[in-house]
């Protein structure tokens, strides 16, 4: 079975994790921009993020055999800082039309300020603009509310709710996002969001209609091959194949597939890896490591993939 995790911040995480989740089944990471643990002061700082995702970032998962796609957008906690803020909307026109772009996000709400809420509905016309998917961050605190405020602001904008993604739910704001119409996310986060024993629940419990789900993994305690262990859990305790392969794969090609930017070709027919290729003269090898290069006739064994 193949995987793909719709939510990974993999600039915080090592090569080594990218070959766990090479040989665990994952084919295709979706990197949303984010916060990175302490404040952005300067607008140069997040252009330099963003050239980071989409650039050296794309290029280094593809060395794995990883095909790697962002979402571009400005965070919750910073819109508060109304001065970067504006920089940041300046240039994210910008970025939201480079190649491999699938949404903008993550954005929504932190502490449901009037900040926030400004910076995330000029986000969501620009995204109406482009005609992209939204992915939702929803709040760590008070998260009820702060779900339900942030459907209520997209169908105030006049958003199509089959192109929104709303990301960490749990059991109490699940109902209420399926019932709207949205795609429901569930981050795999250890010990603060989502565990897989909980997942398991919600999958027995709802079904997998417009259900996702994603690691999250960052810079925190927290679990690169969430994705793939959950459909492990979820197997061995019966939920139907199909099921598995709609939560962990399917939904999140159709819903980011709306972008135009992300195809399932990109990793059923892949161009081939070969590890001596450089960017910006930079190579994943170190040490003297021999490459791995692989010729047009290799083809991914997708039939012996190894879920640890």
């Amino acid at each position: 079975m193949m995987f793909i995790d719709p939510h990974a911040h993999m600039i915080s995480r090592t090569t080594d994790d990218y070959q766990a989740m090479a040989a665990s089944g994952v084919v295709a990471v979706i990197e949303p921009s984010f916060w990175i643990g302490q404040p952005r002061t300067f607008v140069g700082s997040y252009i330099d993020y963003l050239s980071s995702i989409i650039g050296f970032e794309r290029f280094r998962a593809g060395q794995f055999g990883i095909r790697h796609y962002c979402t571009v957008g400005l965070n919750s906690k910073e819109a508060n800082n109304e001065e970067l803020a504006e920089g940041v909307m300046e240039i994210l026109p910008r970025f939201a039309l480079k190649e491999g772009v699938v949404a903008i996000g993550e954005i929504g709400y932190d502490e449901q300020t009037e900040l926030e809420d400004k910076y995330f509905r000029l986000q969501l016309e620009l995204a109406k603009e482009l005609d992209l998917p939204v992915m939702i961050h929803t709040p760590h605190r008070d998260k009820k509310r702060g779900t339900t405020r942030s459907m209520d602001v997209c169908e105030e904008h006049g958003m199509d709710p089959s192109k929104i993604i709303v990301d960490h739910n749990n059991e109490e704001t699940v109902q209420e996002v399926l019932d709207r119409g949205y795609w429901a996310a569930f981050s795999i986060y250890p010990s603060t969001k989502m565990g897989n024993e909980r997942m398991v629940e919600i999958l027995a419990q709802y079904g997998a209609d417009r259900i996702m789900v994603d690691s999250a993994c960052d810079w925190g305690i927290s679990e690169p091959l969430g994705v793939a262990k959950t459909a492990k859990l979820a197997l061995q305790r019966g939920i139907p194949e199909e099921h598995v392969r709609k939560v962990c794969y399917q939904n999140a090609l159709d819903a980011y597939g709306q972008s135009g930017q992300m195809h399932e070709d990109d990793w059923l027919n892949p161009a081939p890896i070969d590890q001596r290729t450089v960017y910006e003269g930079n190579s994943i090898l170190r040490g003297g490591r021999d490459p791995l290069v692989e010729d047009a006739t290799t083809k991914r064994d997708t039939d012996n993939l190894i879920i640890k």
